[in-house]
């Protein structure tokens, strides 16, 4: 009975927490419902965590001495984990929040990684089929943490160049096959199918490195551009490797939280790709991203500054404007004043609407968290697919940050990198109004032909110092905002 009611409630909360995280996936698909859905995906792995201390009552005799070592480790663990998250949560940036997502993600392809770590060396995984899944979630464990950590040091600037040699594509292959092959040889041998030449500790931790260098070669390569679609495939890495752990440790809160961490983070990934009209493989094993380096007199055209209260004056008496945000306004922490801006031209009647291109910014939904942090209703943000064909009956389209998200290279020049991804049309707008504070290039690293277009005009600075003095400007000439 004392081991039955344990296993009991466990199983009840498990279902709990599988529910909470669920319920707080589903409101995590709306800024607005976001934060509710967070803390209740934040309880259920509360309750998930607290619960498990209940498998105290149903250990064996033979762990029995070990008891209080144990409890004490989890719960110093729990503290110094708990309290890192919770300072760094706090202290996080909005233009960090992509660097510290990576982060926290190798952390949990780590944590699955490690699992299976005591699984094998501890002999535990018994059975091919046991062993065999074992050993999948230690390989993609292990490849989401050293391939996230590469994404946090190019995130963050630690690494500014992808890393590229002569047959790198086959040198990745050959890495993965090696690595492949030790674990096989580490299941013949624990199966005694054969005799292994050197100890099994040895080919284990043999795989575990092979499949940290792995996941760092495949990661190298990979352009800044794609590091929103990058964070997304390795967060699905990581929940795909928890849930096979917790098949192996039969922990069906594992199972449940990892198959749906997994299978939204794949469907993420899809959808990015999608909207970079691009497959998967093509963004992991190609070389977009790069560094392209175009010649000036490739340009048409010429670049027109103006200054930052001339556009503000012409947006408060034009009748539509659409607000394309890129990470420039993030790094600029300049949300709070753009929304104040935008208060004012609504004020005297301007249609004002927010335009977010799926992989805007350093990671997925940043800027829609970005926005929703000033305070801007959802409805005002609308997504590309819901806004493309409005910006060629748009008056003036106002560009804060955003680079290849709005360059239409995209759609004519067939030698660019980013050729074929949809992209926000705002150059068919009447006038288009950049925030830039220079005249440098995008995360992709080319030339935006949008800049120079005979509808555009350059407003050079800071966009927090810019909007400011927009708002300056728009401000005494009449009707305060609602």
């Amino acid at each position: 009975m004392l081991t039955t009611i344990p296993l009991v409630i466990i199983g009840a909360t498990d279902l709990a927490a599988a529910f909470l995280f669920m319920y707080g996936l589903k409101r995590m698909s709306s800024p607005m419902t976001a934060p509710s859905g967070i803390f209740a995906a934040g309880i259920g792995m509360l309750v998930a965590v607290v619960a498990s201390f209940l498998y105290v009552f149903t250990i064996g005799e033979a762990t029995r001495p070990y008891l209080l070592t144990n409890i004490g480790l989890a719960v110093v663990a729990l503290v110094i984990g708990g309290g890192i998250a919770w300072w760094s949560g706090k202290r996080v940036a909005m233009t960090a929040m992509p660097q510290m997502v990576a982060l926290y993600n190798g952390m949990g392809g780590g944590a699955a990684g490690a699992i299976a770590a005591v699984e094998l060396f501890g002999g535990k995984a018994q059975g091919i089929t046991s062993l065999t899944v074992t050993l999948i979630g230690a390989l993609i464990g292990a490849v989401s943490m050293s391939g996230s950590l590469i994404a946090w040091a190019k995130l963050d600037g630690v690494i500014d160049q992808p890393w590229r040699f002569k047959a790198q594509q086959l040198v990745n292959a050959l890495a993965l096959l090696v690595t492949i092959l030790v674990g096989g040889y580490i299941t013949l041998a624990t199966q005694g199918t054969i005799t292994p030449i050197v100890s099994l500790p040895m080919l284990i931790a043999a795989f575990f490195v092979c499949a940290l260098i792995f996941g760092i070669l495949m990661t190298v390569p990979i352009g800044g551009a794609d590091m929103p679609v990058v964070i997304s495939v390795f967060n699905a890495f990581t929940g795909l490797a928890v849930a096979l752990e917790g098949f192996v440790l039969q922990k069906p809160a594992l199972m449940i939280a990892g198959m749906v961490v997994g299978a939204a983070g794949m469907l993420l990934t899809l959808l990015m790709a999608k909207a970079m009209n691009r497959s998967v493989s093509n963004i992991l094993f190609s070389n977009f991203g790069a560094t392209v380096h175009q010649k000036q007199g490739d340009i048409q055209g010429s670049l027109r500054p103006v200054d930052a209260g001339d556009a503000g004056i012409a947006m408060r008496y034009a009748a539509s404007v659409i607000i394309v945000p890129g990470y420039g306004l993030a790094v600029a922490q300049g949300q709070q004043k753009l929304y104040e801006f935008v208060k004012l031209l609504q004020g005297v009647g301007v249609k004002v609407r927010f335009a977010v291109h799926p992989v805007a910014g350093r990671m997925p939904g940043q800027m829609d968290v970005l926005l929703a942090e000033a305070g801007v209703p959802y409805d005002l943000i609308l997504q590309l697919e819901d806004i493309n064909d409005d910006f060629a009956s748009t008056d003036i389209v106002l560009v804060i940050g955003a680079n290849d998200v709005v360059n239409p290279a995209a759609r004519s020049d067939r030698t660019s990198p980013i050729f074929g991804m949809p992209i926000l049309n705002a150059d068919k707008a009447k006038q288009v109004y950049v925030v830039k504070r220079g005249e440098g290039k995008g995360y992709a690293g080319i030339v935006n032909t949008l800049f120079y277009a005979e509808n555009c005009n350059m407003v050079y600075g800071d966009a927090q110092a810019v909007l400011i003095k927009m708002i300056e400007a728009v401000r005494p000439l009449g009707q305060a905002a609602a």
